[in-house]
């Protein structure tokens, strides 16, 4: 089923190779916290269906972060294959555990987006208790961030961008050039309704060990397509916002797609249902708070100023990304 989608900010450049990426792009992320909406029971949907934009749009307001907090960036992946071999029962699942074991600063380093998720589920869940419509919104549509980066297959992978195989660029192409050029025309978003999930910090892990077991298919198989086409097939040049950028091509992309059997798709929907489950897990272990006091609330002048400030120093620090490459 096809639904209007409105369009927002489009994906991050798809083939910067000199820090670090680490989103679905900005085109997905939206694109799954607005589908996750639509799972939810009436009694949740009276209060998400009118602010269904704003949990759109704010879907990619961690990825805005990464530029004013330097924590921020190990929230969004983890280098599982760091840990030994799959399923890498060198690493203790309890955050605690993991600490004793390896100590903060090193978990950080190869990323603790596992952990994070279960912090922003008991802030939402904090939310839901306290009935706080600002809270509730914000950590909604930012735990629906982290739940989607734990379904990238390179957000569980050390060769996050193909750039120990020669593959540069790869991560935005499998998240972001994929859904970009395909979703609307050939992804099927009919999903089932969310339901309560009783043991969220397993449920993430299992989530995980499949990425990083898909990290390798990802890898070899655009190898291998790579090897079929010459560079003037590979790749085209296209307009984004007045910048002329080479892209991989049309061609290229339906065929990677093809090889990889529609994962992107797969890992899309499984996303949205994670964040809906998630979001109805956090309001039924809250009590199941009447969410109908909430409805036609708005956001305080201060959450607007809090929301322009993040979007300035996004601007800055991608105008200084964007400098640099």
């Amino acid at each position: 089923m096809k639904k209007a989608f409105p369009v927002f900010l489009l994906a991050c450049p798809l083939l910067l190779a000199s820090v670090r990426s680490y989103c679905w792009g900005f085109y997905a992320h939206q694109k799954i916290n607005y589908y996750a909406v639509f799972l939810l029971p009436p009694e949740m949907m009276l209060l998400y269906k009118p602010n269904i934009s704003f949990l759109a749009e704010h879907a990619v307001d961690p990825d805005k972060r990464r530029y004013a907090i330097p924590n921020e960036a190990p929230r969004h992946y983890i280098d599982i294959d760091q840990y030994g071999e799959y399923p890498y029962t060198a690493l203790p699942r309890k955050w605690v555990d993991a600490v004793a074991k390896f100590g903060e600063d090193s978990l950080k380093k190869h990323g603790i987006v596992p952990w994070h998720i279960q912090t922003m589920l008991s802030r939402l869940t904090d939310a839901f208790r306290t009935k706080n419509f600002s809270a509730i919104m914000k950590n909604s549509a930012e735990i629906g961030h982290y739940i989607s980066d734990a379904h990238v297959p390179l957000h569980a992978c050390s060769n996050h961008n193909g750039q120990f195989s020669n593959q540069h660029g790869i991560h935005g192409f499998w998240e972001s050039r994929i859904p970009e050029l395909l979703a609307e025309k050939q992804f099927d978003f009919l999903i089932g309704k969310a339901s309560y999930i009783s043991n969220p910090a397993d449920f993430t892990w299992k989530r995980v060990l499949e990425s990083a077991l898909a990290a390798d298919s990802v890898l070899h198989f655009e190898k291998e397509l790579s090897r079929q086409f010459p560079d003037d097939r590979k790749y085209a040049f296209e307009q984004r916002n007045g910048n002329t950028l080479r892209q991989y091509s049309a061609a290229y992309t339906v065929a990677y797609n093809k090889k990889l059997h529609d994962m992107t798709e797969r890992r899309m929907r499984q996303s949205i249902w994670a964040i809906a489950s998630f979001w109805y897990t956090a309001w039924v272990n809250a009590g199941q708070p009447d969410l109908k006091v909430l409805a036609g609330h708005s956001f305080t002048d201060a959450d607007l100023r809090e929301f322009e400030q993040l979007n300035r120093q996004w601007t800055s620090g991608s105008e200084i990304i964007g400098r640099k490459e």
